[in-house]
């Protein structure tokens, strides 16, 4: 494997690319093309501005945007004053936002004044309350700063794009590169808040030299590199996103390509537009290109390598993806905001264990599988996963309790996911420890259950959830999306579970629907599930 070079920080990193490789496509946007060194020239601009607002090292500014060209110059921005991203979902209402940006005190957010209908800067005033002196919300006193990238307000502290970037020149350049150089190491970064889906979003800290190893590795595993387009579907709110899409790209000299909405049903006219020759996202997304009618009639030759990261992909999906699409590589991999990349299939790898597992540890990366005492299970038996490694974060947000209770001693992280691993050292996730279920006394894995149903060859995907039931404590209800041109029945897929599956894993119910909810990072939003599981039974009485 290739070592990384040693910048040491991303400002420095970013230097050496820009310098190197000046003329390099970095980010195409639609109309807007910037290179390597636009990306370095818009940066330095952005972080005098901050400077001009007062922006001090350590400070936070956050982003509360879709996915554009305007948000990777941002990001370098931010790092090239010193201050720390905190990248907000553009899923997120007005008091969560508020919420997260309160918690971090953000001095400065960079954001949109309306995006798919809805007014960003509305809902953070209805829900932080009306200006206040120099303060563009009263219940927000630490955030002094709104750069608005469409769109313009009247608030105090508020500035268009344009405006902001015009600040620039009261800073001079000598002034601005010490500030930039003078980034650590080991300085923390990015706040990224965890996704929530299983309890109150938290705010995990990673530093800058520990991601630019871990998605430099992570690169190396893919194939990632020079002359590589990567259509970043991945909200850059998310670790993926961000880490994957930005960072990645920049280091390896890859080619970023935004995308604010993706519409599945244009995947094969970007694929044939811009040549893209690699497609990352859940497994539901490769399902929906492989049902374009057209397919057959595309040329898709730009397409070298794919990263599909779930728990369950169908052994079928990986050869169509790789017969159908012209795939070289489908890549697997397991990770967490707060543990960076832990897993990765290889190159090589047959198509069953790229759909079984989530392959092997990453160099720098141990795992290992407890019991709930944290004492190593058996070789062969599922365990709690825990991880330990460069990619590990430096803790929560200001909340050291928390904190405390995320590692167990020798500070290996509790995942809180569960897993086992195969003979040659592959990692299959079979589920969560908050989400095991007990069936009459029986520990059933959700995940595990959605694998198989998957075998069921009518059905593209499938999502299971708990119920409680007064006779075997918990039973398990799956919502299944049909493949294309099937029409399973509930009954159907019931006798089918139960000729093929334990039957406590077997599901009492099976609703058919023609999608599954899905959260900002690509994954399904079980608290939806459980709310049209609960108005179902209302319904039925």
């Amino acid at each position: 494997m290739n070592e990384l070079p040693e910048w040491g920080t991303l400002p420095q990193m970013l230097r050496q690319r820009a310098r190197h490789h000046p003329q390099t496509i970095a980010v195409i946007d639609g109309d807007h093309t910037l290179t390597l060194a636009d990306v370095r020239t818009q940066a330095s601009k952005i972080a005098r501005s901050l400077i001009v607002r007062g922006i001090r090292p350590g400070d936070r500014v956050a982003v509360w945007a879709p996915n554009c060209w305007q948000w990777v110059v941002t990001a370098f921005g931010i790092w090239d004053c010193g201050a720390i991203i905190v990248p907000l979902s553009t899923r997120g209402k007005g008091i969560e936002t508020a919420e997260v940006l309160r918690r971090t005190e953000c001095r400065a957010i960079i954001t949109v004044d309306e995006f798919l209908g809805t007014s960003y800067v509305a809902q953070l005033a209805s829900a932080a309350g009306v200006p206040q002196q120099d303060a563009p919300f009263c219940d927000l006193p630490e955030l002094g700063t709104v750069v608005l990238l469409h769109g313009n307000a009247t608030l105090p502290g508020t500035f268009s794009w344009d405006g902001f970037l015009e600040m620039h020149a009261s800073v001079d350049l000598e002034t601005a590169e010490m500030r930039a150089l003078a980034v650590k190491p080991a300085d923390v970064f990015e706040i990224l808040m965890t996704s929530g889906t299983t309890g109150q979003p938290k705010g995990v800290t990673l530093r800058g030299d520990q991601i630019l190893r871990a998605y430099w590795d992570w690169a190396e595993i893919c194939g990632l590199g020079s002359g590589d387009r990567l259509p970043v579907v991945s909200p850059f709110a998310h670790g993926f996103g961000i880490n994957a899409g930005i960072i990645a790209c920049i280091e390896r000299l890859a080619t970023i390509v935004p995308v604010a909405v993706f519409d599945p049903d244009k995947a094969l006219d970007m694929v044939e537009q811009l040549g893209l020759t690699t497609l990352a996202g859940p497994p539901n997304l490769f399902a929906k290109i492989l049902t374009d009618p057209t397919l057959d009639q595309r040329d898709t030759s730009s397409l070298r390598w794919a990263i599909v990261g779930a728990a369950s992909v169908p052994d079928e999906l990986v050869i169509d993806m790789q017969n159908r699409l012209g795939f070289e590589r489908v890549t697997n991999a397991y990770g967490l905001i707060e543990g960076s990349v832990v897993t990765m299939t290889r190159d090589g790898d047959p198509s069953t264990v790229v759909a079984g597992s989530a392959g092997r540890v990453v160099p720098g990366m141990e795992v290992r599988l407890v019991d709930g005492d944290d004492s190593p299970v058996p070789a062969g038996e599922r365990g709690e996963i825990q991880i330990r490694g460069y990619g590990v974060m430096q803790g929560y947000w200001e909340d050291p309790q928390l904190t405390a209770d995320a590692f167990a001693p020798d500070r290996w992280l509790r995942t809180g996911d569960v897993g086992a691993f195969d003979r040659d050292g592959n990692l299959s996730i079979v589920g969560r420890t908050k989400e095991m279920l007990i069936v009459g006394g029986f520990n059933a894995y959700p995940a595990e259950i959605e694998s198989l149903l998957l075998h069921n060859r009518s059905l593209a995907q499938a999502a299971v959830i708990g119920i409680p039931d007064d006779t075997l404590g918990e039973v398990v209800w799956a919502f299944v999306v049909p493949q294309a041109g099937e029409h399973p029945t509930e009954k159907e897929v019931i006798s089918w579970a139960r000729q093929n599956m334990s039957n406590y894993k077997a599901p009492r119910r099976v609703l058919v629907v023609d999608a599954l909810p899905v959260t900002a990072n690509g994954k399904i939003a079980k608290a939806s599930l459980r709310q049209r599981a609960d108005e179902h039974i209302a319904s039925v009485g």
